[in-house]
């Protein structure tokens, strides 16, 4: 313990661009430690990327299929004996965002089983100091990408909180497509003071004009979270300052919603094209709220909530459009009854590996051919506190 608690500190003192070395020399002193590696998932949830690698190089592994993608997909530990040596490849995860996978190499008579819980640590400690040294440094940030990002989606992705979010209360996760040129699309989401605080955002139009007007949505939205308002005056106020930019020339659809994480009480204002799907047990129902009119499109709009509430057990699936209403080459809606088949189908999957598996039936669905809009989908899973799974 004591050990792992000079490698926490060695990395809160480290140069941002100098954690995995940091780590490397740590544990080649304390732990036999060979070498050394951090891969980061990349934008589109394909590829384990190197970091530092050499530019032009392509020394990517993927998700699917590679030893380190298992200890990725699966949240834990792997083992592989290979070339005199032995890996051990550790997710680094930070509240429930999975970020990448460090792999220390060890002779192969190395006993791994008083090791693992320090380098779960290790990875931990890893995992929160990439977040705060990318304030400082492009290195973790350019890690990630497979391939150049339109201007488009460096915006968003710049926005967005994350790609997963775990609590004892509940479990979230989203998926964008194409990951790599998305513009208009977008969620957010605050845990604070008892509360989840969810909005999943549409903005009109495409390319670089999107990303500001969605910009210009959320950070509305955010600022009128953080001075306390209610989620009507959410709406009210990121309604007024797309207004005042556009004067309803251009606007945004956003579906709100306020969890009690207490009880699963919702508070919902339903402002536009975004949609809810909800299943318990085995049955996949949608969600319809009052439709509301989107952010920015008139002046002084008046929202007004609605509320529902979640069980233990349910797993709700958001969806811009760019989902429910791609069609098939027959013009079946995506949203007719190929989601509610999707969403049955990955029941037993954690979600954070819903998103992409709905999405990958999405194109399926859609004939293989590149879809028409950007498509987003968030799933969130209910757990609800003790009190509420003894009622």
């Amino acid at each position: 313990m004591h050990e792992i608690a000079e490698i926490e500190q060695a990395l809160r003192r480290a140069a941002p661009h100098r954690l995995v070395g940091v780590v490397e020399d740590a544990l080649r002193e304390h732990g036999g430690v060979l070498r050394v590696e951090l891969r980061l998932a990349d934008y589109g949830l394909r590829t384990l990327q190197l970091v530092g690698h050499v530019p032009g190089a392509d020394l990517s592994v993927p998700i699917h299929d590679s030893p380190q993608g298992r200890a990725f997909g699966a949240q834990e530990p792997h083992v592989v004996r290979e070339a005199g040596a032995l890996r051990l490849h550790l997710p680094v995860t930070v509240r429930g965002d999975r970020l990448g996978v460090l792999t220390v190499e060890l002779p192969l008579e190395a006993d791994l089983r008083p090791l693992l819980p320090g380098l779960a640590q290790v990875c931990e400690a890893l995992g929160h100091e990439i977040l705060v040294a990318e304030r400082d440094t492009d290195l973790y940030v350019l890690a990630r990408r497979a391939t150049r990002l339109t201007l488009a989606a460096e915006m968003q992705w710049q926005l967005l909180p994350g790609r997963s979010c775990a609590r004892p209360e509940f479990a979230l996760a989203a998926h964008l497509e194409p990951a790599y040129a998305i513009f208009g699309d977008n969620y957010d989401w605050s845990v604070s003071d008892g509360r989840l605080t969810l909005t999943v955002t549409n903005g009109m139009g495409e390319g670089i004009e999107a990303a500001l007007l969605t910009n210009l949505a959320i950070n509305a939205l955010r600022n009128a979270r953080r001075a306390g308002l209610p989620l009507a005056d959410q709406a009210a106020l990121a309604d007024q300052a797309v207004y005042a930019q556009y004067r309803g020339e251009a606007f945004v659809s956003v579906l709100l919603l306020c969890f009690d994480l207490a009880t699963g009480e919702v508070e919902a204002v339903d402002a536009g094209s975004p949609r809810l799907w909800r299943q318990r047990g085995q049955a996949v129902e949608p969600l319809g709220f009052e439709a509301q009119l989107p952010l920015g499109m008139f002046e002084d709009t008046v929202y007004v909530p609605e509320r529902f509430a979640v069980r233990p057990g349910d797993r709700l699936l958001f969806g811009s459009d760019g989902v429910y209403a791609a069609v098939s080459p027959a013009g079946e809606s995506y949203g007719d009854r190929a989601l509610a088949r999707a969403l049955r189908g990955t029941r037993l999957l954690p979600p954070t590996h819903v998103p992409q598996a709905v999405l990958r039936e999405l194109a399926v669905h859609h004939g293989g051919s590149p879809l028409e809009d950007d498509a987003l989908v968030v799933c969130l899973d209910w757990h609800g506190t003790v009190a509420t799974v003894a009622v």
